[in-house]
């Protein structure tokens, strides 16, 4: 277990970018759901610093009543409970600022790709859809970088999320960069952001992320539609090198190694505060039945991967038997070989990912 936070990073930072830019003269649609996505874009604009209301701040009372980590709901434990309320809050506060903080980052990932894919892709659609994505991408920053400054203070970039940034930034193929922010990224923020839409009850948090999620599920759309379109006209060798793009993109963001796992981070942030890792993993084991029992059925067990990011690749055709494999093999490595081989990649899509995204129903099984 990593026994320190990282070391505050540079206020700036180069990586190289290496594409083709791609005029089109041709001004008329040519793939009429993406520039019905891009009209639905425009009429969803919403500012961040003027519709969401800041003057009230944060409550700390309901973030710390509705505080949970990945999913598990620490909240509803008597161990939480009768920690002490300074402590509480700093324990939330804190956790909430490093996660909130990686959101950030990615989401100033996402503001740099998409900018990228409006000179990139091949469709004026995809152009102009990617210009709206680029002003979500700048608000959402603008609304994360506020809320945390309220909350405590801006935490560094993990390094799996910094080095599938680099990689989705600095890759000469509009695809890539597709299938690695719009599918894996962007869906891996829209299950969690949704999930901590649905979890939390402090008022200026949950609005924040309803205006958010509505906005991600779109960039998810977009590349559902828009890599669907493209996907069937590829050879199997290039879809293979999609699904490889794709797998080492959710390995990067889902693997467990020393230091680098969203988990040993956010144990360093318990120890920097004082309260000892260890004795709440054994406090939380204690009450086992009751974090099972809140933990939604199906939702919480499929999580984003296989809730959502393994589904988004079978719609679009990146998700051969070889990389099914691939995947259980990934998760092999935390839940054993056994359970990982017996493992059902059974969700679905939801067909309204908008709706979905603010509804309170759990992953959707086939």
């Amino acid at each position: 277990m990593s026994d320190a936070l990282p070391e505050k990073q540079p206020t700036t930072e180069h990586v190289r970018v290496s594409m083709d830019a791609i005029y089109n003269w041709n001004y008329g649609s040519e793939i009429d759901s993406i520039r019905t996505l891009y009209a639905n874009a425009l009429d969803r604009q919403w500012i961040a610093l003027k519709d969401l209301n800041w003057d009230r701040g944060i409550d700390r009372k309901l973030f710390s009543r509705t505080f949970s980590v990945a999913g598990i709901p620490l909240q509803h434990t008597q161990w939480w409970k009768r920690l002490d309320p300074d402590l509480k809050w700093r324990v939330a506060s804190k956790t909430s600022a490093f996660l909130l903080s990686n959101f950030l980052h990615g989401e100033q990932g996402a503001l740099m790709v998409a900018s990228e894919m409006v000179a990139a892709v091949p469709h004026m659609d995809g152009k102009f859809y990617a210009a709206t994505q680029t002003m979500d991408e700048a608000r959402h920053v603008e609304a994360f970088a506020a809320y945390i400054n309220l909350l405590d203070e801006v935490q560094p970039i993990m390094p799996s999320l910094k080095e599938i940034l680099d990689k989705t930034i600095g890759c000469e193929s509009w695809m890539h960069k597709a299938v690695g922010m719009q599918v894996v990224v962007e869906g891996l923020a829209l299950y969690t952001f949704r999930d901590m839409r649905n979890t939390t009850e402090e008022p200026l948090l949950k609005e924040m992320l309803t205006y958010i999620s509505r906005d991600e599920a779109r960039h998810c759309a977009y590349g559902v539609k828009y890599l669907g379109f493209i996907i069937s006209t590829l050879s199997d060798e290039e879809k293979a090198d999609l699904e490889d793009f794709a797998f080492e993109a959710a390995r990067l963001l889902i693997a467990s190694r020393a230091g680098n796992s969203a988990r040993d981070s956010m144990f360093a942030v318990w120890q920097s505060v004082g309260l000892d890792p260890m004795d709440a993993i054994n406090a939380i084991r204690d009450e086992q039945e009751v974090v099972t029992r809140d933990v939604p059925p199906e939702g919480g067990a499929a999580g984003p991967i296989r809730g959502f990011v393994i589904p988004t690749l079978q719609a679009l055709g990146l998700f051969s038997e070889r990389i099914e494999g691939h995947f259980r093999q990934l998760f092999s490595i935390n839940m054993g070989e056994e359970r990982a081989q017996a493992l059902e990649f059974a969700w679905e899509l939801p067909e309204n990912l908008e709706e979905w995204v603010l509804s309170s129903e759990s992953a959707i099984r086939r």
